[in-house]
């Protein structure tokens, strides 16, 4: 999606006043076909353009983009009249130098607007509650991250659907491990989007975008053939997992009731994957965002329980990192309806929504306010908030909300 060296790792991004780079043309070239490099402003997202007709593009260099074979979203390239755009970089609101992406932005926020129309059709606690903060915040909801599950086997794991938002200037960042659940995970910071007009949700800051994966090969037999049944029947279906995931759909065939019942026995996580797929696991409400007093995550539980929703009771209700700087909360699942191949109808737990409250560093104390960004917040995961957390879709919280 974006240039890269010939190492493989993304090209040099600017800083501040910069000149943009563009390669170099074959000294034979006369002047008036060679291309001239702008300089930006600072913290610009700039355009370089110049006709390719007067450049030879050598596309077997990972620094050039086949026009045959590109498959950068937006607008198609034209081979009649031809354009290279080089794109400057600019600091994030989080400290780290990220390629600003305006081409393809708009085609991200659709393919993350459809899967969250995917996870409210399906998950009503999540849309009525949604609803209930913005009646009280207006329409100022910024989601901190978004959750998916996968298997780690046969090319299905972290890596399936992280390609996506890699593709898209997400950077990968740091891999949390649970072993009593037989979970990794890794998580993923977004790229520098100027918004000054504010938004809402997929239209707001990018997310953090978190994604585990069960560990396969450390599950029973039983359990291991049953996945990598599911999965080698799905073929290339990994290669799709973003577009499973906006369009609700399962990558490999329905189970029989049976193999559900033998993953969940041995792993709610695994049973949970098998049924759901690439499906938003949860999406998590930025309480810090928020302008009301429910920026504070205690009084939005209280007001959350007050509204008749249960919430994740395992470890309590409030999971606090050591340092005490990452508050979060979370609903119980939702059960939707799910027929299995053998014809048998049964409840099985769909999706919740989360609550994040990421207090400022010791560091930044001192900053009014008013001032506070988010890279002056507590950035990250906690193993021990997030392994509560994954509790939201068993059997057990399950139960507790029917009572």
């Amino acid at each position: 999606m974006f240039g890269m060296n010939e190492d493989g790792r993304r090209g040099e991004e600017s800083r501040g006043n910069v000149t943009g780079i563009l390669p170099t043309p074959p000294a034979h070239l006369p002047q008036s076909k060679r291309i001239t490099a702008i300089k930006t402003t600072p913290h610009s997202s700039a355009f370089f353009s110049s006709s390719l007709h007067s450049f030879p593009l050598q596309t077997k260099s990972r620094n050039y983009v086949s026009l045959k074979e590109s498959s950068f979203p937006g607008n198609p390239i034209s081979t009649k009249r031809q354009h290279l755009s080089v794109v400057s970089g600019s600091k994030s609101d989080n400290g780290f130098q990220q390629p600003c992406f305006q081409g393809a932005e708009s085609f991200l926020r659709s393919v993350l607007a459809s899967m969250e129309t995917v996870y409210l059709n399906r998950n009503p606690t999540a849309k009525a509650i949604l609803e209930l903060v913005q009646s009280v915040d207006s329409d100022h909801i910024c989601y901190d991250h978004l959750a998916f599950r996968t298997f780690g086997v046969n090319g299905y794991g972290i890596d399936s659907i992280a390609k996506f938002f890699l593709d898209f200037g997400y950077t990968q960042r740091e891999e949390l491990r649970f072993p009593a659940k037989k979970l990794k995970a890794l998580w993923f910071s977004p790229p520098s989007i100027d918004l000054p007009g504010g938004g809402s949700r997929v239209n707001g800051p990018l997310p953090r975008v978190f994604i585990s994966e069960l560990l396969v090969d450390q599950m029973s037999t039983q359990t291991q053939e049953i996945i990598r049944k599911y999965t080698e029947l799905s073929g290339s279906g990994n290669k799709h997992a973003a577009l499973a995931s906006s369009l609700g759909s399962l990558t490999w065939g329905k189970p029989l009731y049976s193999e559900f019942q033998q993953l969940a026995r041995e792993s709610e996580y695994a049973a949970w994957t098998l049924v759901n797929g690439y499906a938003l696991n949860h999406v998590t409400i930025s309480t810090h965002r928020l302008n009301s007093h429910l920026r504070n995550i205690k009084s939005l539980n209280q007001f959350i329980e007050d509204n008749g929703f249960k919430l994740n009771s395992e470890g309590g209700v409030l999971k606090v990192s050591p340092d005490g700087l990452l508050q979060q909360s979370s609903t119980v699942a939702d059960s939707v309806s799910f027929q299995f191949s053998d014809g048998i109808t049964e409840s099985v737990p769909c999706s919740y929504i989360e609550f994040a409250e990421r207090l400022v560093l010791p560091q930044y104390k001192n900053i009014p306010e008013r001032e506070v960004k988010e890279f002056h917040r507590r950035d990250g995961f906690e193993v021990g908030n997030a392994d509560k957390i994954f509790e939201s879709t068993s059997k057990e919280q399950l139960t507790r909300r029917a009572a």
